[in-house]
């Protein structure tokens, strides 16, 4: 809750104690709760913002304020009350203020956590065509391929701009974003209105900040049906570190992208056989390498930006979630420009000729790794194509271990704990999509880990907590090949 909601709730129950309990002749303080109150509740309109969790209180307080300041200046206003009627008044107060207590709880408005680094981070988005490809999960056959990509970046914010909110500034654009949201999950627009309030910890648009060598550069890619939205602070936290980092909205995968020209695109990607998975991954692996060589351009000035010779392109990496998990590891396989992945609980498309792979790779898995591949392992149904699939992919996870890389999971976790959905609302946790793990500890320690690995293969610095276990995580579990 903010500041002036707790006390918006507290004044509320001030102004009930006064008209149940305070003598008329009380009038400084009857009047002071009033001013007090009216204060409060107009710092908070202007400041924090309305909300419509907090629309009972507001009836409730202004109800109040106008019955006590009546109750003190009408001399003949009879104010006595029966108990019945007071043990009603105070039973309905109680139970309103506890629905709206329940609802400003679980329905937060949330900020992102503070990356932990040395430096201030900086954004700018893009919109990129690729010509050469046609968009084929739309039915009008001359779209071309459009992708929004956001780049993440240390920078000095000289001019001291404020963060930016994390969704859409723009009125129009926010009201059709959160359209998209409530109407895949049949829910009215209203409920997800409170995000307008939700900040990061990133300035729009400020200087790269100066430096004797250029950025490693790690590319994100969002699980199926998500957006880069949900990665904003595992790329604030790398780029706070001195990395720029690019988060990939896959168009049509998404639950909404947004375009400059105000158009917002919704989920139409079609995935339920193992070769329709591929295709769409195929996509996905041609959105990553796409943007790999729209960031050469950048880089080389020949697509003008501020980060002409700021990109360090011997230094690429890779990572995503879910299916971006899966498209990062894809990508990281097929393409010599990325030196290094990172595979967040996504399960692969791709498993064919991925046997050896030569670069540093991590796959981090959720904490029901462990009791899937004892459950996996007592299935003998060799015939079934998915089990043969899985197969497959956990040989790659051997070799992957015997090439420098790591097979870890996260005690605690469940698959969204690698997203920033943890933050959004307590109730995400009910729903089984998080763990028992509590948000924050479970963000901390995926950024550490991941952190580390990139430090090690992109930098060369630091690895040690990719060496083995840790007493500092100790929720952390590493895999071993005879594991698999």
């Amino acid at each position: 809750m903010r500041l002036f909601e707790v006390l918006l709730v507290l004044s509320c129950f001030s102004l009930l104690a006064d008209v149940l309990f305070v003598k008329r002749a009380a009038v400084k303080t009857g009047m002071a709760l009033s001013i007090g109150s009216i204060v409060i509740l107009v710092i908070h309109l202007l400041i924090e913002g309305y909300r419509w969790q907090m629309l009972l209180v507001y009836i409730m307080t202004g109800l109040f304020i106008i019955i006590v300041s009546s109750k003190h200046l009408q001399k003949n206003m009879e104010t006595k009350l029966g108990k019945p009627l007071k043990y009603s008044l105070a039973a309905v107060t109680v139970v309103i203020m506890v629905v709206s207590l329940f609802l400003l709880v679980y329905m937060p408005v949330f900020h992102l956590p503070k990356p932990d680094g040395p430096e201030k981070v900086g954004t700018q988005t893009f919109h990129l065509t690729d010509l050469g490809r046609d968009e084929v999960l739309t039915e009008e056959q001359s779209d071309k391929r459009e992708l929004m990509i956001q780049i993440w970046y240390p920078t000095e914010n000289k001019n001291n701009n404020k963060s930016e909110l994390l969704f859409p500034k723009d009125k129009e654009m926010f009201k059709k974003y959160i359209q998209t949201y409530s109407n895949s999950l049949n829910l009215p627009d209203f409920v997800f209105d409170y995000w307008k309030y939700s900040k990061t910890n990133t300035y729009e648009n400020t200087a790269i900040l100066p430096s004797t060598s250029p950025y490693p550069v790690i590319l994100l890619s969002h699980g199926m049906g998500t957006s880069r939205v949900l990665h904003a602070s595992q790329a604030e936290n790398l780029a706070s570190h001195g990395y720029i980092v690019v988060t990939i909205d896959h168009t049509y995968s998404t639950f909404a992208t947004i375009f400059p020209d105000g158009r917002v695109t919704d989920y139409k990607t079609k995935m339920t056989t193992i070769d329709e998975r591929r295709e769409i991954g195929k996509i996905w692996t041609q959105d990553v390498e796409f943007v790999i060589d729209q960031i050469e351009k950048l880089n080389s000035g020949a697509i003008e930006s501020q980060f002409k010779g700021k990109i360090d392109l011997n230094h690429l990496g890779v990572m995503g979630h879910s299916f971006g998990g899966a498209a990062a590891f894809n990508t990281a396989y097929l393409d010599n420009r990325i030196k290094a992945g990172i595979n967040m609980d996504g399960s692969l498309y791709e498993v064919e000729n991925r046997d050896v792979i030569n670069k540093p790779f991590m796959f981090i898995r959720s904490g029901v790794f462990k009791g899937w591949l004892e459950d996996f392992k007592s299935n003998t149904d060799s015939d079934n194509e998915v089990i043969k699939q899985l197969t497959d992919e956990l040989h790659i996870l051997k070799n992957v271990i015997h090439h420098q890389g790591n097979v870890i999971y996260v005690e605690g976790t469940e698959h969204f704990n690698f997203t920033d959905l943890q933050f959004y609302s307590p109730l995400i946790k009910l729903t089984g999509i998080t763990g028992d793990i509590d948000g924050k500890r479970g963000s901390w320690i995926v950024d550490q880990y991941v952190l580390d690995f990139f430090n090690k293969h992109l930098k060369g610095t630091g690895g040690n907590l990719v060496q083995g276990p840790s007493d500092m995580y100790p929720e952390v579990k590493f895999v071993e090949p005879g594991d698999l």
